[in-house]
């Protein structure tokens, strides 16, 4: 493998995992990379009393707490309260969720309810996912046997320095100057170093560490990227602009969603990342340079 880094290739330079969906997420040096995501990425999604997924879109302030995960469970931390650890749930208590399109089960702890009804001011259960095997991706765009955890919609997300810096220079001209973006925003699980702007656009097929990914689907932007993650305060940006570089089919897109082809491999700051396979200018649609993003695979 050549170890130079190209206008098409990059290094890792972060790995982030987020063991609670919605709430603060951490930097890694290094993860295992499972069939559904990073090890410990996601398994656990705080719901309503009907099982649905329940998120800081609704609750920006789940972004303020701080989950770091143990031997037997998890401890979440809040600020000006006592902190709670949770043991894995008995898989054998299943209740249904749900999250988006998907139907499933998942394992509840009722210990935790009352504590986090309480920081988050609504009454809200936590649960676990066991057995990650029961959530399939949007076979629109996966293969039959693709799994996800309690990510949005696929395994993991990776976004890059250069598509960030591109998106800061764009806020920085604004009518209305906005401010500057951090990755945090974004929530991806890879950041890559050294490749093109935006050209995470074009990639198909990825080779990170040990593991080849497929490039599914361009990430699709919410109003969750105006809530400021160190604040949990809503702001205005960046959705408007990116409205005006990243628009297309009706969304703002900022991120690529990567689904794993050989789990099971390790993937840590500094590998080399090596696009083996990408779209060319005919195969894009509108002018990507432009601001268009290709469609989606």
């Amino acid at each position: 493998m050549n170890d130079e880094v190209t206008a098409a290739d990059g290094r890792v330079d972060g790995v982030y995992r987020y063991p609670v969906k919605s709430l603060r997420g951490h930097r890694l040096d290094t993860a295992v990379v499972e069939p559904w995501g990073l090890a410990g990425d996601r398994r656990w999604m705080v719901v309503d009393d009907r099982g649905r997924a329940v998120t800081a879109r609704e609750i920006p302030s789940m972004l303020l707490l701080s989950p770091e995960p143990t031997e037997d469970g998890l401890l979440v931390h809040a600020p000006d309260r006592r902190p709670l650890h949770v043991a894995f749930p008995d898989p054998g208590r299943q209740v249904p969720v749900s999250l988006w399109k998907s139907e499933l089960t998942a394992a509840a702890d009722e210990d935790a309810h009352d504590w986090f009804s309480t920081v988050l001011g609504r009454r809200v259960r936590l649960v676990h996912l066991d057995a990650p095997t029961r959530r399939t991706v949007d076979p629109r765009f996966g293969a039959p046997d693709d799994r996800v955890s309690f990510a949005d919609g696929f395994p993991l997300l990776v976004a890059t320095t250069a598509s960030l810096d591109a998106l800061n220079a764009a806020l920085a001209c604004a009518p209305v100057p906005g401010p500057q973006m951090t990755m945090e925003r974004f929530r991806p699980n890879l950041v890559v170093d050294g490749a093109e702007a935006w050209g995470e656009d074009d990639w198909r097929r990825v080779r990170i560490g040990g593991t080849t990914f497929r490039a599914v689907k361009g990430c699709g932007r919410c109003v969750m990227t105006t809530i400021d993650p160190d604040t949990a305060e809503k702001q205005r940006e960046p959705i408007p602009t990116l409205a005006r570089l990243r628009r297309w089919d009706g969304q703002v897109w900022f991120g690529v969603n990567l689904v794993p082809d050989d789990p099971g491999a390790v993937v840590s700051v500094g590998d080399v990342v090596e696009v083996l396979e990408a779209v060319g200018p005919a195969d894009r649609v509108g002018p990507l340079r432009a601001g268009v993003v290709p469609e989606a695979v």
